[in-house]
């Protein structure tokens, strides 16, 4: 048997083991399990177009699991293939070439695509090169592979859309009139199914300027022989060796290896003429598409849905296991729109199992569709109306964006139209006085993005809430504010909401985890809540600071601590347009434990399972600042695989941590990091470090330790890598971290107040303080069933502070912690920054002020005991 009828026996073999496995492939639910589900609901949260003929549409998708409401994020781009302004063709790599991978990202910004997705399968192992056939701008690219059950999704000569099954066949034509079978054009290695033989051994494979580099498919289970051939003349022939360059744009070089290097040995000669006869078909004889028409083509995995129902699928989908992010590409029943589709396994969105896949896409309209590459891999980008270049859309599921092989792009090919729309670009809430630069997008008749400068726009506001230069509005009241621009004969109104202390909810310093150190410099954000739900931070300008406790100056929003005095912890006071919030700073005390500086512990090197490596080395730099390295390989380990530095635990943490703290280098592995902690109970506790190590360079992380609940003293057992089983392609199986300065970080304390007790009756100016009678200038009383209190005399026997604001009528108590501002006859009060009403005001009687007593005790922190017998009140 030839080799070329060898071929065509594998193909019938494959072809015959499709049929067999559509045919046992069970696809849904039984149908009482189906009577019995509940139905996922599918919500559309927004729409926008992306250019003309796109749109993209943002959806959540609600299901049950287990007992259990699940929520995954959807974004699907549908392209409108009627429409002459756009185009779907594929992206690859950089530069259009192969083994360049990029992300979808990248590559749209390369391109100038308006929006796109991620695309075909690809050994990550390998070169980075689909697995499927490609077809970008008309040309072919690369050609199906001999494996049953992939389909293909394309876009014919006359813009439909075709999903199938694509095969390659193809022959090379010597000058004596012998020809050999051709395996493929730039296919990397893979495996025959169900032989599972290597498909380059006996194999002569094409190669043009599409694979971007020298070496093909070389994983040294072959040994090549290239034939390099231009302009249909061989040019050069390397007999067991390769030929160090990439394939001319007018050639290409054949790799040959055991059979088929015997016959470029026998048949070829440098100088004589050489033809290449291939073609890409569908599978099924009786389909007669004109792929060399084609416009574009992309390979994909199994098929999802059929006539618009979940279909059987076409290849296994165990190894697609769980629920994970999900990329898929499908078309509706008049075949006029294309829908491109991710789902996300991130945050709060679960992700989808491949039979949730097809429920979604049905929903959403899909009469025929395919599953693209998808978890680590999913990516969509489009472009916002009326800006200029293409954003993620969706939420990876390591929180990279992976470098892929191709992408499915969504092209304009619109001419420059006039100006549709303009739209503000602002913040949605605004402050007193800020100088606040706002922005304009335009898009044109296409809904294309046009180039507007600001300036050249006309800007008003209405009601006199502001002035302007150019198109820099400072507001000068609060209120809602009308803010419109004209442009041309486009013209666009918004609200924006001006924030002054009546409008505040709340006010925040974001200091809940700031430690003081004399020396530090530290940044204390404000952030503003408004009653009507919006949060921005307060420009910094626009804050006035009081400072207690220590010497420490404020710039621009960064305190810089000169001394801490008596080391007693900050008051920090923010005060926004009379609005005043106040934040007490503990001075905290950071511990280094380990670092090999001065603070080194007993470090070794464990692994498992077995087959893994791991070492551990002391590095220094070039300050000869020490350091831990650990290596690790996974590369021989099955499962999931671990690295460690294992720690000495006879060494104790000392105290009650609250944080740790570590230095490391990250290697972009994509691995999991985490510590191992000892607590006294000689319970174990694995602390995440980082999910996925997905920075390179030093960079500190931080861990709170509460959450765990650990009994102390503590100890470190180890700091490990972890390279899970799940998704591992995605993640490298080789590297190095370093670690440095692990710290455990001591909340200090501010002190409390001194406590005191105080006897008061309603109705009585008789006081007493700690056993000690003294008279009050105004005796408590009771009010629409609120005890109102002298408050400056009980501030001051509680250890507290009281002032007055003449001016506004405001008093502020003070007491450790806690600030309290009120206003006379006014119900509302802030208590630390948060608005809160009172049943009753506080009230001026006898030219003192009384104000009542629940507000005291519930924001105070007193402890309140009342006798309705005597009437007597005691605080303390």
């Amino acid at each position: 048997m030839n080799v070329q009828q060898e071929m065509r026996r594998r193909l019938s073999t494959i072809a015959l083991a499709a049929a067999i496995l559509v045919s046992t492939i069970s696809t849904g639910l039984p149908a009482a399990a189906q009577e019995q589900a509940t139905l996922p609901v599918l919500t559309k949260i927004k729409e926008e177009p992306v250019t003309a003929g796109a749109i993209r549409k943002a959806y959540e998708w609600h299901t049950i699991r287990s007992q259990k409401a699940a929520k995954v994020n959807v974004n699907v781009i549908e392209v409108d293939l009627t429409n002459p302004h756009v185009k779907l063709d594929v992206m690859t790599g950089t530069h259009n070439q192969f083994t360049k991978n990029q992300t979808v990202l990248e590559m749209a910004v390369e391109t100038k695509a308006v929006a796109g997705i991620n695309g075909d399968f690809y050994n990550t192992k390998a070169e980075g090169v689909p697995i499927g056939p490609q077809i970008a701008n008309g040309q072919l690219m690369a050609t199906p592979p001999y494996l049953p059950g992939f389909y293909t999704f394309g876009l014919d000569g006359g813009n439909k859309p075709v999903i199938d099954r694509m095969v390659f066949e193809g022959a090379i034509l010597a000058k004596d009139g012998t020809r050999y079978p051709l395996g493929g054009i730039n296919k990397t290695y893979y495996w025959f199914e169900p032989t599972g033989e290597h498909s380059h051994i006996n194999g002569l494979f094409m190669y043009t300027n599409a694979w971007g580099q020298v070496y093909r498919s070389n994983d040294g289970v072959t040994v090549p022989t290239e034939v390099l051939v231009q302009n249909g003349i061989i040019k050069q022939i390397e007999l067991d060796g390769i030929i160090d360059s990439i394939a001319p744009a007018d050639g290409y070089i054949l790799r040959a290896s055991g059979l088929a290097a015997d016959f470029v040995r026998q048949h070829l000669k440098v100088g004589e003429p050489l033809q290449a006869m291939y073609e890409v078909k569908a599978e099924d004889p009786s389909k007669t598409y004109a792929v060399d028409k084609f416009r574009m083509m992309i390979g994909g995995h199994t098929i999802l849905v059929d006539q618009g129902q979940p279909a059987a699928f076409s290849r296994e989908v165990a190894s697609l296991c769980c629920t994970r992010s999900r990329t898929a590409i499908g078309y509706s029943q008049d075949e006029k729109t294309v829908y491109l589709i991710t789902a996300d396994y991130s945050g709060e969105s679960k992700g989808l199992t491949m039979t949730e896949l097809q429920q979604l896409m049905v929903q959403l309209g899909v009469w025929k569709g395919i599953n693209l590459d998808g978890g680590g891999s999913t990516q969509m980008v489009a472009r916002p109306l009326g800006e200029f270049a293409p954003v993620l859309v969706n939420r990876t599921e390591t929180g990279l964006q992976r470098k892929i092989v191709n992408a499915v792009g969504v092209f304009s090919t619109a001419p420059q139209g006039q100006i549709k729309g303009i739209s503000i670009q602002a913040p949605s809430l605004l402050f007193i006085g800020e100088r606040a630069a706002l922005g304009l997008k335009a898009y044109d008749e296409y809904y294309n993005p046009a180039q507007i400068e600001p300036t050249s726009a006309t800007w008003t506001v209405a009601g006199q809430m502001g002035s302007w230069k150019d198109n820099i509005l400072t507001p000068s009241r609060a209120g809602t504010a009308t803010i419109t621009v004209k442009y041309g004969q486009a013209e666009h109104a918004s609200e924006l909401e001006i924030a002054g202390r009546e409008q505040l909810a709340r006010l925040t310093i974001a200091a809940d985890k700031l430690a003081l150190a004399e020396g530090g410099t530290y940044s204390l954000p404000v952030i503003a809540t408004t009653i009507s739900g919006k949060q921005r931070e307060v420009p910094a300008e626009l804050i006035q600071w009081e400072i207690k406790g220590i010497e420490g100056t404020m710039n621009a929003g960064k305190l810089t601590v000169q001394s801490l005095k008596d080391g007693q912890g900050a008051q920090l006071i923010a005060n926004y347009d009379g609005y005043r919030t106040m934040t007490t700073i503990p001075v905290g005390i950071d511990k280094v434990w380990y670092n090999l500086d001065g603070h080194a512990v007993m470090t070794t090197s464990a692994s498992k399972p077995e087959n893994v490596h791991a070492a551990v080395y002391i590095e220094a730099d070039e300050r000869n600042n020490k350091y831990l390295r650990l290596d690790y390989d996974f590369t021989n380990g099955t499962g999931d695989k671990w690295a460690f530095a294992a720690l000495d635990t006879g060494v104790l943490v000392e105290g009650e941590p609250q944080t740790l703290k570590l230095s490391v280098h990250g290697d972009e592995s994509l691995n999991w990091l985490r510590a191992e902690l000892v607590d006294n109970a000689g319970k174990t506790h694995r602390v995440d470090l980082a999910r996925n190590i997905n920075w390179k360079g030093w960079k500190q992380l931080s861990v709170d330790l509460a959450p765990y609940k650990m009994s102390y003293p503590i100890r470190v057992k180890s700091l490990y890598v972890v390279n899970e089983e799940i998704a591992s392609d995605e993640r490298a199986v080789k590297g190095s971290i370093l670690i440095d300065d692990v710290t455990f970080t001591y909340r200090g304390t501010v002190p409390e107040p001194q406590t005191n007790q105080i006897e008061l009756t309603v109705n009585k100016k008789s006081v007493q303080v700690n056993g000690k009678a003294m008279t009050l200038e105004e005796a408590p009383f009771i009010r629409e069933g609120n005890t109102l209190l002298p408050i400056r005399f009980v501030t001051d026997a509680l250890g507290g502070s009281v002032s007055w604001d003449d001016q506004e009528r405001k008093v502020t108590i003070m007491r450790g912690s806690k600030m309290i501002e009120l206003w006379i006859d006014r119900n509302d009060l802030v208590v630390n920054g948060q608005r809160v009403t009172a049943e009753v005001p506080p009230i001026i009687k006898s030219d003192l002020t009384m104000v009542p007593l629940r507000v005291l005790s519930e924001n105070m922190g007193w402890k309140v005991t009342w006798d309705e017998k005597t009437q007597r009140i005691t605080l303390q």
